[in-house]
């Protein structure tokens, strides 16, 4: 089986270069946890007041049903809520499954019975149409009642064909065909609310939630090739539950056929839509790591053969990126104070700040297609990280993935090396200089999720990915760690977003110019003036704007020419190319 592990930030140090190595996953020589703690799995299920009212109502309805008008079904509760339940855990969404009768239709009965036999008001009926794509293969009744969200649905079995894993044949099914056709034994209980008791159809369901086991209810090989993304589900919930997965699953995951169907029968949304609930988890290395000892970082990260083939380069070893994402799991989850710590700054941000923990590992997991780019139709460059998330996952910018993540990892390249030693940290001043890198777009821009501290921490893994040892890693968290207290030192922690100390309007004016795109330059010259000299006011800097123009210091002809396109410059740098005397 599949053992979860933990790695000491301090180990990472002293690995050595993959290529050098020529290791597997095996080449992070973490501790392996062999002795796991088994869930506290609970006897019998304890409803809220609100599940036990619920419950009530529900079996009162089925008798009426039946004594009234003939109709025969019963309320099984069915999945998630049961799993959850029995760990533990609340859940206010609930699985209604029915036998032998329709969601919509006994949705309906229940709403009427309910406002007219109890005066209860219940939220309106919404119909979940049919949608093979979203994994809704039945029509879904769906309400809401005591703060509870009801799905309800039918039982059922299903047969698929082998090129599509949409059912060619849906019919009323029993609890034990309806639990078979499930992902794994945990989600596939159910709980019956006549007898108030916990049904284990698979008769593997209970045993595997008490013993922490990942398994299919049917042979893992013909529940994938029903429906392929199982597999990257059995991914996602060992991961959230640190549960084993069974050895005959691990074995099918891997077969030829099951990899090429996840790659053919599986909308990429759907692989996306996965991903994100994993890296939004609690242990998303766990979930990196299986699928790397999986080998599913082809079927799950893909990018299109015809993108590969133009590529200008190769993708790295599929390990790398798992050693990325132990290296980022390292920094975060150590707080000894050591050589090898990460500073508190950077730590609290990314764990703090909604969103960041996530889009870090996900980037961590890319690391494969690090600086590797393509031609696209139109010729321009693009890279395969970002083809990765936008084809290979169809991850949006949601969370700021598919903005945010090529930010960092632009960030990586620009920030590379960094120390305070460097004449790019202190020319013209030292304030002024490492201010202006943090307000680089890559490195700190609102509008793609992007912030210094979290740039900075992403560019140490990327650098910690290639330390030879464990003095040249240590090194380089320093170096990190210096940055940051400078740049707390200096106040550009709270100065970073800081607006220019003048508009385009007054630096058009002071120049006596027509305001043109030459401005942009200026205004990131007033900004290395303003980050230099921190109590300086709006007159102080027109003064000194006024002085470099006068002093021949300011050449506006150039800097027009520039910006026009008469000559191929960057702007940025002809407006630092005379520096400033202070």
């Amino acid at each position: 089986m599949l053992r979860r592990v933990t790695c000491n930030i301090l180990e990472l140090a002293s690995f050595t270069r993959y290529h050098r190595s020529r290791r597997l996953s095996g080449h992070i020589h973490c501790r392996n946890m062999t002795t796991r703690i088994a869930p506290a799995v609970r006897k019998v299920i304890q409803l809220t007041d609100a599940e036990d009212h619920l419950c009530t109502l529900l079996d009162e309805f089925t008798r009426h049903l039946q004594e009234d008008k003939n109709i025969i079904t019963a309320c099984r509760i069915n999945g998630g809520w049961v799993r959850d339940k029995l760990l533990g855990m609340q859940s206010n969404d609930m699985d209604i499954c029915l036998a032998d009768m329709m969601g919509v239709t006994f949705a309906e009965g229940f709403i009427a019975f309910l406002s007219e036999q109890k005066d209860l008001h219940v939220h309106k009926i919404s119909k979940i149409e049919s949608n093979p794509d979203q994994s809704k293969h039945l029509e879904t009744a769906r309400t809401t009642l005591f703060d509870i969200d009801l799905d309800f649905v039918n039982l059922r079995s299903e047969e698929y064909a082998e090129d599509s894993r949409i059912p060619t044949e849906i019919k009323f099914g029993t609890p034990l065909e309806d639990a078979l056709r499930r992902d794994l034994t945990i989600n596939a209980l159910f709980y019956n609310v006549h007898t108030r008791s916990v049904e284990d159809f698979t008769e593997k369901g209970l045993d595997d939630l008490q013993n922490g086991i990942i398994r299919t209810p049917l042979p893992p090989r013909e529940t994938f090739l029903d429906d392929p993304l199982r597999v990257i589900r059995c991914v996602r919930f060992a991961s959230r539950f640190g549960f084993e997965i069974e050895s005959d699953l691990q074995q099918a995951a891997q077969l030829e056929i099951i990899q090429d169907s996840l790659a053919q029968k599986i909308s990429r949304e759907r692989v996306g839509e996965e991903i994100d609930k994993m890296m939004k988890g609690q242990d998303p290395l766990r979930s990196i790591r299986i699928i790397n000892d999986l080998k599913l970082y082809k079927s799950i990260y893909h990018v299109p053969p015809q993108i590969t083939n133009i590529a200008s380069s190769t993708p790295k070893p599929h390990e790398l990126s798992l050693r990325a994402a132990t290296i980022l799991n390292g920094l975060l989850s150590s707080t000894s104070e050591d050589s090898m710590s990460l500073h508190p700054t950077l730590r609290s941000y990314v764990l703090q700040e909604p969103g960041c923990k996530a889009r870090l590992f996900l980037a961590a997991s890319l690391y494969s297609y690090h600086g590797i780019t393509y031609p696209d139709s139109k010729g321009k460059e693009q890279t395969l990280v970002k083809c990765a998330i936008q084809d290979g996952l169809k991850l949006g910018r949601q969370n700021h993935y598919l903005d945010g993540i090529p930010a960092l990892y632009s960030a990586s390249d620009l920030l590379n090396g960094v120390s305070l030693g460097q004449d790019r940290l202190k020319l013209p001043s030292e304030r002024g200089a490492i201010g202006l890198l943090l307000r680089q777009e890559s490195v700190h821009n609102i509008n793609t999720g992007s912030q210094w501290a979290s740039s900075l921490v992403f560019s140490l893994v990327c650098e910690l990915v290639s330390a030879s040892g464990r003095e040249e890693a240590a090194e380089c968290v320093q170096r990190y760690n210096a940055l940051t207290r400078r740049v707390e030192e200096l106040g550009l922690d709270k100065a970073v977003d800081a607006k220019p100390i003048l508009d385009g309007q007054a630096i058009a004016h002071a120049m006596d110019e027509k305001p043109g795109p030459w401005m942009k330059a200026m205004v990131n010259r007033v900004l290395e003036w303003q980050l230099g000299h921190p109590e300086g006011t709006q007159d102080d800097c027109l003064a000194w704007l006024k002085e470099d123009k006068s002093a021949g210091r300011i050449d506006l002809e150039e800097l027009k020419a520039a910006t026009m396109g008469n000559k191929r410059a960057n702007p940025g740098k002809v407006a630092s190319s005379k520096k400033v005397k202070r």
